[in-house]
């Protein structure tokens, strides 16, 4: 078996893992977690939030540690995070429990979620990592597909504190093993040098035009994750057409990256991640037109423009500025669009409270603005490693 298929396959399994057990739990559980506790949901958003910060402001150092020793390490913690905050989350009684599960969460995810895993590609297989990324993104696309409904059934039949002890279980015994045994600790790669001083990286025009369109399209991908189904119930939708049209948003985020993998691969990164940027614009207008029986091909439509931002956000960076201390890059870039994850849910909630629909409005403006942003960018090509 090739050495790519032998560390992509285990790595995209573990990442349906973390996203599933992590990112994607709030959309199904923050109402029976905020009624439990006698809060309201956005209480929840707001815990969520604060971990997504967390997470943002980790990602430097922890790309700086992939680019210095690999990613096997650092990868099997995020398992051992994501199990201790579900475990204390499914124990909370109060709210400093529970934003103490959800800090521990935090640091999770940025131990774990794309960031990490894209940075520990790099690191094995330098320059030659797009593909590996793509295989990656592919897998964990049906993250939403099978968390969601996975979830959704263990809130109904076990409660949601069991399901998430069952999430940590997931993660101690699937996602942990397979991090430890397939990810490599060190480069295969012959070309990456592991660097030895702290690496001095200008942020200049080109990174801030890429960190500010990364932002602006994941804040609208988070928010979506949060508040899709929701969205769809106020166009018209019944709860079950609601939820398997955002079910339907991982396969959609898989044929996109099928897509990119066997025709755009041959062209730049960026001339993809443009397209992507058109592709919810495009589905909110028909929403919008058409209502309730397009609600499918808005989600379908926004999932291939977030499928595609996956690949980018760990392909844009590598194509321009080469291997060279490219996880702490991925962490520099990354922390912004952080940032915003972590406050769109929140701030989406509050739009979706008084606009209802028309909180698209914003949304789409965000996607325009990553659109203009990437526009502006010069692709150079990447600087050989040393």
């Amino acid at each position: 078996m090739p050495t790519q298929v032998r560390i992509v396959v285990p790595l995209g399994i573990s990442q349906i893992v973390a996203w599933a057990s992590s990112f994607y739990l709030p959309a199904i559980l923050a109402d029976a977690i905020a009624r439990d506790l006698g809060l309201t949901a956005n209480w929840i958003f707001g815990a969520f939030s604060a971990a997504l910060v967390i997470s943002g402001l980790l990602g430097p150092r922890i790309g700086r540690q992939i680019d210095l020793f690999g990613g096997r390490m650092v990868l099997a913690a995020s398992n051992i995070f994501l199990a201790a905050g579900l475990v204390v989350l499914a124990f909370s009684t109060n709210i400093p429990m529970l934003l103490f599960a959800w800090a521990l969460l935090g640091v999770g995810m940025g131990l774990g979620l794309y960031d990490a895993a894209f940075g520990a590609l790099g690191r094995i297989f330098g320059v030659a990592a797009r593909s590996s990324i793509t295989g990656v993104a592919l897998f964990a696309g049906f993250a939403s597909t099978l968390g969601w409904p996975l979830t959704s059934y263990g809130l109904a039949t076990i409660g949601w504190r069991e399901t998430c002890l069952l999430w940590a279980l997931v993660n101690i015994l699937i996602g942990l093993p397979l991090n430890l045994i397939f990810i490599p600790g060190t480069s295969r790669h012959r070309e990456i040098a592991r660097p030895t001083e702290k690496p001095h990286i200008a942020i200049d025009r080109t990174m801030m035009l890429i960190a500010f369109a990364f932002s602006a399209a994941l804040a609208t991908a988070s928010a979506m994750a949060t508040h899709f189904p929701r969205l769809m119930e106020i166009a018209g939708a019944t709860p079950t057409q609601a939820v398997f049209a955002s079910m339907m948003i991982g396969p959609a985020q898989v044929v996109a990256r099928i897509v990119e993998a066997a025709y755009l691969s041959r062209y730049h990164p960026l001339v993809s991640t443009r397209l992507a940027c058109v592709a919810h614009p495009l589905g909110a207008a028909l929403l919008g037109v058409f209502g309730t029986p397009v609600a499918l091909v808005f989600a379908m439509l926004h999932g291939v423009g977030t499928g595609i931002y996956t690949i980018a956000r760990g392909a844009v960076p590598l194509a321009i500025f080469g291997a060279d201390n490219y996880a702490y890059r991925l962490g520099v870039i990354g922390a912004p669009s952080r940032l915003t994850q972590a406050i769109s849910p929140l701030i989406f909630g509050v739009l979706i409270d008084k606009m209802g629909l028309g909180a698209l409005y914003v949304s789409v403006a965000l996607s325009f603005a990553a659109f203009g942003a990437l526009c502006l960018v010069q692709t150079e090509p990447p600087q050989p490693a040393k």
